[in-house]
């Protein structure tokens, strides 16, 4: 069963003195963060009086957070999206639903289960452990398909990897 509350970024900074938070966003785009109005942290609802992105963080106003002495308590906290509240395009889903997915060969050989996803300069690098760890690059050449509701990754090795 998927997980209501899904792991959106994580508050770093105070911005300014009215008690604005910067939120370093684990999504695709700072703007997908941006347009959630309801966050939640330490497992209550903080509703979003006005967001923006800056320099690829998101600046946020919230609900209760009048001051920068406020702020600075969120300070190292992270932030959760609803996932009701998270409009997905087809096809799409978060990385939290794939985590422990079976990775096969496109040949249908089972090369172990998704164990984690770095998030590195160039494309994320999923870590694949079986009889042995491996590190496949997040992109179409190597990733021919991914379908969270069966748990299930296709990817195409080349040698080495």
């Amino acid at each position: 069963m998927k997980e209501r509350f899904i792991e959106a970024g994580e508050v770093v900074n105070t911005h300014g003195v009215r008690g604005e938070v910067k939120i370093i966003p684990w999504t695709d785009s700072a703007e997908f963060l941006a347009a959630i109005r309801t966050l939640y942290i330490d497992g209550r609802a903080v509703k979003v009086r006005a967001a923006r992105v800056h320099k690829g963080t998101v600046l946020a106003a919230l609900e209760g957070v009048e001051d920068v002495n406020a702020a600075m308590r969120l300070k190292g906290r992270r932030v959760f999206i609803d996932r009701a509240d998270a409009k997905l395009p087809e096809g799409g889903y978060f990385i939290q639903d794939i985590i422990g997915a079976e990775v096969v060969t496109e040949d249908g050989e089972s090369i172990g289960a998704l164990a984690e996803v770095i998030d590195a300069p160039a494309s994320m690098i999923y870590v694949v452990r079986g009889e042995r760890e491996r590190l496949i690059p997040a992109v179409p050449e190597f990733i021919l398909k991914t379908d969270a509701d069966a748990g299930l990754i296709t990817v195409r090795l080349i040698e080495g990897m």
